[in-house]
């Protein structure tokens, strides 16, 4: 997010506001605590500028401009249920916003939420930026949830929740959003469940003063939701989207996975180590972060699950060798695997994949980031990966469209038969490619 223009206006906002005030206190740590000072440093603008220059406590300005606050949340929640981003003024109208009376909260509705364009004589709005939304969604959603509002609860939660007389733990309300994020195809709920978690913190709740309502947030519920986080299941999703869970950790304040993480990157008998699934999800994201390129990533040393296993492979995007053979993959994790060779600059130039069972789909997927123009393989294994005549198809596109950095492809132990090899004849006619089999064995 650091290369993200807004994101950088709004750390420099609130750096600005902490170093030149008065104000005590550490800097933010995390997400959820910079953008609740954002929120408080956009509130205490429009109260200089609206209300004469009148200082108020946090809690009291956070109470007074509570109600135009949820309605924003709620409009923000709603939009993005929906995978709006613009929206119209019927839409604010919904919400209980007027236009003009909102127009006086300029510290939120000038900097937050903007005017953007008019189209179609219809005049469209839209936040500065779509995490500021699923910020101000994630304010709205806690606050329904401390206020048992469970008919909005329950229609994103699902019928499986009960919110009836008896008032759920805050610990199950977190596990049961994280459930609902991971449900999501496209991930649009990932950083408003960050968000969620961060916002269980008795400090952020301070900060925000009664936006946010009252809950049960002891060390013994904040435990409970920590270890919900590192037992998550998170089986047949992409694991980019695992990472998140290791993201909503970090906004909760725990980093022992971190540590564990680090001394197990020190560490000379690494194999001896047992990583957990959060561990190999930690580990992904730290690999691909570091400055320094991987030069083999091997999925098969690593003393993990399968599922741990298919949690590393977002690490290809910064390795030069990878070798993931056997690990059970689907299609998710084919993406992962293409994107690392369409990426700019793409690192990978050995790629092992043998013993995974290859759909037609994912072949498909491997060729597309194959005739990327960045992509700079030169090593491709497929031994034994069921490759049909459908896959043959598409691997003849590629080696006619684009050989130049292919210098080696194994297909050995696959039944292609004639069918096959007549389809990859002419690819196989190209100068620069060499095989070791192509030819069941």
């Amino acid at each position: 997010m650091c290369l993200i223009p807004v994101f950088c206006w709004i750390t420099a906002t609130v750096l600005e506001h902490m170093l030149t005030t008065e104000q005590s206190g550490e800097l933010p740590k995390t997400l959820t605590d910079l953008y609740s000072h954002f929120l408080l440093v956009q509130i205490k603008r429009k109260k200089q500028k609206y209300d004469e220059g009148q200082e108020t406590s946090p809690q009291e300005l956070t109470e007074a401009d509570r109600e135009v606050l949820l309605k924003l949340g709620r409009l923000a929640f709603e939009q993005l249920e929906k995978g709006n981003i613009m929206f119209y003024q019927e839409d604010l109208e919904q919400c209980g916003l007027d236009v003009t009376e909102a127009s006086v909260y300029s510290g939120v509705c000038t900097e937050i939420f903007k005017r953007e364009s008019v189209i179609f004589q219809k005049t469209v709005y839209c936040f500065i930026h779509l995490s500021v939304q699923e910020f101000l969604a994630a304010v709205y959603m806690f606050h329904c949830y401390t206020n048992w509002n469970s008919e909005v609860l329950e229609d994103f939660l699902g019928k499986g929740w009960k919110y009836k007389n008896s008032h759920s733990s805050l610990d199950v309300f977190l596990r049961r959003a994280m459930e609902k994020s991971l449900g999501s195809k496209n991930g649009h709920l990932d950083l408003l469940v960050r968000f969620l978690h961060g916002l269980s913190l008795e400090s952020n709740q301070r900060l925000l003063g009664g936006l946010l309502g009252e809950t049960d947030n002891s060390p013994e519920i904040i435990q409970r939701a920590i270890n919900n986080l590192k037992e998550m299941n998170s089986n047949k999703i992409s694991p980019d989207r695992s990472i998140n869970i290791f993201h909503c950790l970090t906004e909760m304040n725990d980093h022992s996975v971190h540590q564990e993480i680090q001394e197990f990157l020190k560490s000379e008998n690494r194999s001896e180590k047992e990583l957990s699934e959060i561990h190999c999800s930690a580990l992904a994201y730290m690999l691909q972060m570091s400055e320094e390129v991987l030069d083999v990533l091997d999925l098969q040393k690593y003393n993990t699950s399968e599922e741990g296993r298919q949690r590393l492979i977002p690490a290809v995007r910064n390795c030069r060798k990878a070798r993931i053979p056997g690990c059970g993959l689907s299609e998710t994790h084919f993406e992962v695997v293409a994107s690392a060779m369409k990426s700019k600059p793409s690192y990978l130039r050995e790629l092992d994949m043998s013993k995974n069972k290859l759909q037609d789909s994912g072949v498909k997927l491997l060729s597309a980031g194959l005739e990327s123009q960045h992509c700079r393989l030169e090593s491709l294994r497929l031994r034994g990966c069921r490759l049909s005549e459908i896959s043959c198809a598409s691997l003849d596109s590629v080696l006619k469209s684009n050989p130049s950095h292919l210098r080696e492809l194994d297909l050995s132990e696959n039944n292609l038969q004639d069918s096959g090899l007549k389809l990859l004849s002419d690819g196989l006619q190209s100068p620069h490619l060499r095989f070791r089999l192509l030819c069941s064995s």
